[in-house]
């Protein structure tokens, strides 16, 4: 399972997915875990997050970054500066 990471997608990639279009999360600085049932894919407007897999494997995560998290993982989230991101589940 893995984290995939795209840096700065271009403004195509981002409009064709309708990025837009999605909801927004926000979250404070904090440290939790966290489980996908389902892919969820987000693009970071604001904040900084190291995520670690349960593996131990870790994915350091900012502001431009488009990010696909797998159904199936668990992690832990260390939000170090304040996050605000849209997001799909699905």
């Amino acid at each position: 399972m893995e984290i995939v990471v795209q840096h700065a997608p271009s403004q195509e990639t981002l409009d064709r997915l309708g990025v837009r279009e999605w909801p927004i999360w926000t979250k404070e600085v904090s440290t939790f875990p966290w489980h996908y049932d389902e892919p969820e894919t987000c693009y970071f407007l604001a904040g900084e997050v190291i995520v670690t897999s349960d593996r131990g494997e870790t994915v350091r995560l900012g502001a431009g970054d488009l990010v696909t998290f797998p159904a199936g993982l668990s992690c832990t989230w260390e939000v170090r500066s304040p996050v605000r991101k849209h997001y799909r589940f699905g």
